[in-house]
């Protein structure tokens, strides 16, 4: 668990379904039954490489310097009260073209699950799915991810009790499918980082190098890792099942160490491969201090602190209370910075206040200099 983030207790919707000697159940291929249409029409469908640049992405809100944004002054929150917490879940996304001359990226943006799934809704409320998924080598993969991750979660067997076995099925259910299908481009694949909210619960399953941040009452909570093939747990893996990085990149090819698709770079379904499609999970409980997640992909940050982004979206949610604006200024700040990839971020509010004014706490101490040092002082001036 992430430091700052409350300790998942025991819970029936977030059991993992996991056997006693770690193994998780087995995994059928088989096709869900098709959601309500409604729910589809909420899958975000970012602009394509004939629109221009920052669409919509223009904000006449001003930053603050790097400087004061990048080292935030240490801040005393107000104290918390000991009721339970129950989010109020709205969100805004904003998804740019930048410098690439293809765009590659796609997102789903679900606010109310029950409203989605209409009567197979048996789980707890509020509910929400949200998620980023960052294509290469074509858009096929990720187009085909964003449309089918949701259906293939809520149609598996595990679900709701059960829900990371269920997400972990659902990764490697659209992962198998990009093999199978005879449509879709075999060496076009996805990153996948996903954000299923059940009443107080929140669970991100990422399996790539987009990232999910947690605003904490104006400190940045990384709940999700960059699977980087030069990050050390899994450069001992891709090393141990017989892969190898080359500047970098996988097998000299990929610069992430897991993904969806990329069925040129595996062998056999079912077989353990370098480049793995298997999802890393973080559970969270939210309080009342959890402000807002933000999702992105890599495009995002490459050129921006995690901490630099949470301060960015909790000034401007004070100023306007709008995570669409905010999705927009985190973008437009990344395009600034010369981001040199797609841009995708969705940012999700759990209130629908603005985030609370933090008083910063003037010193107690009246700090003096002793006369002896004040010759000193003027000594070293006057020569």
């Amino acid at each position: 668990m992430v430091p700052g983030t409350d300790v998942m207790p025991q819970c029936a919707s977030f059991d993992d379904g996991c056997n006693k000697d770690g193994g998780v159940y087995s995994v059928e291929v088989d096709d869900c039954e098709e959601l309500k249409s409604s729910c589809q029409g909420k899958a975000g469908k970012p602009p394509r490489n004939d629109l221009p640049v920052m669409r919509h992405c223009i904000s006449q809100a001003m930053l603050a310097g790097n400087s004061e944004l990048e080292n935030p002054v240490e801040m005393k929150s107000p104290p918390v009260e000991q009721t339970e917490f129950i989010p109020v879940l709205r969100s805004g996304s904003c998804s740019e073209i930048g410098p690439k001359p293809y765009m590659e990226d796609e997102f789903i943006c679900v606010d109310d699950l029950h409203e989605c799934l209409g009567g197979a809704s048996n789980f707890p409320s509020p509910g929400a799915f949200y998620g980023v998924f960052d294509g290469h080598g074509g858009v096929d993969a990720a187009s085909y991810t964003s449309k089918n991750i949701l259906n293939l979660i809520v149609g598996d067997s595990h679900f709701p009790v059960g829900v990371k076995v269920a997400v972990r099925n659902a990764f490697v259910k659209a992962d198998h499918a990009l093999a199978d299908s005879k449509s879709l481009d075999q060496s076009s694949g996805t990153t996948a980082l996903t954000a299923l909210v059940l009443g107080r619960n929140m669970l991100i399953a990422n399996a790539g190098d987009s990232r999910a941040v947690l605003g904490k009452r104006g400190r940045a909570i990384e709940l999700s890792k960059d699977h980087k093939p030069n990050c050390t747990s899994e450069k001992l893996r891709i090393e141990k099942l017989g892969g190898v990085i080359y500047d970098g990149y996988l097998n000299g090819q990929l610069s992430v160490a897991r993904a969806l698709g990329d069925w040129h770079m595996k062998g056999p379904k079912g077989s353990p491969c370098p480049l793995s499609s298997e999802p890393e999970i973080e559970e969270v409980v939210l309080t009342k201090e959890d402000e807002f997640l933000i999702i992105g992909c890599d495009g995002l940050w490459d050129v921006m602190s995690s901490q630099y982004a949470v301060t960015v979206v909790r000034k401007e949610l004070m100023m306007h209370n709008d995570p669409e604006k905010c999705s927009r200024v985190l973008v437009k700040e990344a395009l600034k910075r010369n981001s040199c990839d797609n841009l995708t971020v969705v940012v999700v509010c759990f209130s629908s206040d603005p985030p609370p004014k933090i008083e910063v706490p003037r010193s107690q101490r009246r700090r003096s200099i002793s006369a002896e040092g004040l010759d000193l002082l003027k000594g070293c001036l006057e020569f």
